[in-house]
């Protein structure tokens, strides 16, 4: 059981990666509803010796199939226009953080610090430890801290990437020549994994993302001894 475990995407780590399983369960429970409904007067239509030959139409009946859709939909609709308004609001974030694109690794920049920026590469798997993670280590990992509303920032040099962390509900793509913005609010401490999910080229597999959350007290050390 706990070798299947491994190959699950890790819990959501964020309020709005939290809405979005939300509403991938409400989305669900109408698409269950409507497959059993569907498949019960198929049945129906199949095994029944029903004939009207002299039925030519009914109101009633097209009246029902063409409200019930339309109320389904809007059930779907509302809570998803919501969700994407939440997605792109930014309320006054305390921290920002750029994210820029290069093939094959990603660049760093913490906005609000002087000159403080750095580059993340994947680690070779000749140089990994026994207890890293194949194809999504790298040499520096990116640093942030819980309980703070945080904008991120992102673009590319080169071609399109796609910065995306799934416990986060972050996916937000990096264009050249453009600024991209996202918002992340993390509420527990931990390692996030993610990957570039747009086909940047031949080593697109092989820029991973690794962000590390910490209480703010040691994000504020860390921020201090960053050479």
């Amino acid at each position: 059981m706990a070798t299947w475990s491994n190959f699950e995407l890790q819990n959501s780590s964020s309020p709005l990666m939290e809405q979005l399983i939300f509403f991938h369960d409400h989305a669900l429970m109408f698409t269950m509803i409507i497959t059993v409904f569907i498949s019960y007067l198929m049945l129906n239509l199949f095994f029944n010796k029903f004939i009207d030959r002299s039925l030519m139409q009914e109101q009633s009946v097209e009246m029902i199939w063409t409200l019930l859709p339309a109320l389904a939909l809007l059930f779907i609709a509302f809570p998803s226009l919501h969700l994407l308004y939440l997605m792109d609001e930014n309320n006054a974030p305390s921290l920002t953080l750029k994210a820029i694109g290069h093939q094959w690794y990603w660049s760093y920049e913490y906005s609000d610090f002087h000159e403080m920026k750095f580059d993340s590469y994947m680690i070779p798997q000749n140089e990994m430890s026994l207890n890293s993670f194949r194809l999504l280590e790298v040499d520096n990992r990116t640093t942030l801290p819980m309980y703070t509303q945080i904008r991120m920032i992102i673009t590319a040099t080169d071609v399109i990437h796609s910065w995306t962390v799934p416990a986060l509900g972050v996916k937000i793509d990096g264009t050249p020549g453009r600024l991209n913005q996202g918002s992340i609010f993390i509420v527990r401490p931990g390692i996030f994994f993610g990957q570039c999910s747009e086909i940047c080229g031949t080593n697109h597999s092989f820029m991973p993302i690794m962000i590390e959350s910490v209480m703010p007290n040691f994000f504020i050390n860390w921020v201090k001894n960053f050479n």
